[in-house]
């Protein structure tokens, strides 16, 4: 009895220290998931759609930090944008004859992969619900499979990004419009939640302009800004005095990461 009371005083002291660390609302952050049954497609290298711009606003991805492994995803995963930053490990199976065996690779999520009503869910539209489908850059799609293979049955689990450097803002918009970018997002790597803090304000609730880009109306010029950012696994992190007063629209600045 002892001995059960001492494990279960360490669990909780462990979960304080994770809590005093993040501010959290929550202490499960994100771990390697079951694996999930979908399948997976590319795109060739000559097709820009997800090198520069994408569903998830992120722009030209090498910039952003996020390289080729990357993934567009079919409606079922996409959720409205709210995946986008997320992480993934994939492998090909169940196909002897294209699969590379005991490979996988990691990719973010940074654009959807949009149905096409035209053709059935089990008959050209592979994106359409219910589908769960990834479309891959074909580089990274051959770390796993032969790429005359086109249309594999893979598995998938949700794993924590790592990212090198802070998270970071990008500020855009006019007046007192205020269009605020978030990327490279280590830990769950997809946001639910931001708030901003002038020198002269409270802490204010943005809202999902759309992928990971969150705006709000107010003015904030000449005031240093601080971010509260909660990802979904809960966890938030707050970064105080990001972009000095002198900020303007158009420039990047980076903030604390979370623990990856």
């Amino acid at each position: 009895m002892a001995s059960t009371t001492l494990l279960l005083l360490a669990f909780s002291n462990s979960i304080l220290l994770a809590l005093a660390h993040y501010s959290s609302s929550s202490s499960s952050p994100v771990s390697a998931s079951e694996w999930r049954s979908a399948r997976a497609t590319y795109y060739a290298a000559a097709d820009p759609r997800d090198a520069v711009g994408g569903a998830c606003g992120y722009g030209d991805l090498e910039k952003a930090g996020y390289g080729k492994a990357t993934a567009g995803l079919s409606t079922l995963l996409f959720e409205k944008g709210q995946i986008c930053g997320a992480c993934f490990e994939v492998k090909c199976v169940d196909d002897l004859q294209w699969c590379i065996p005991g490979t996988s690779i990691i990719v973010t999520a940074t654009n959807f992969c949009a149905p096409n009503y035209g053709f059935p869910a089990d008959g050209g539209g592979k994106c359409n619900p219910p589908n769960a489908h990834f479309v891959l850059p074909i580089e990274i799609f051959e770390k796993i499979a032969i790429w005359k293979a086109s249309n594999m049955p893979i598995q998938y689990r949700r794993i924590k990004c790592r990212k090198e450097g802070g998270m970071q803002f990008t500020i855009d918009g006019a007046g007192i419009f205020l269009s605020v970018l978030i990327n490279n997002v280590a830990g769950a790597g997809d946001i639910t939640a931001v708030k901003i803090k002038g020198s002269r304000t409270g802490w204010l609730p943005m809202n999902r302009n759309w992928g990971q880009n969150w705006h709000i109306n107010a003015d904030l010029k000449s005031q240093p800004l601080s971010f509260e950012v909660t990802g979904s696994d809960g966890l938030t992190l707050t970064s105080y005095n990001v972009a000095p007063k002198e900020w303007n629209f158009g420039q990047t600045f980076e903030g604390k990461q979370f623990d990856s």
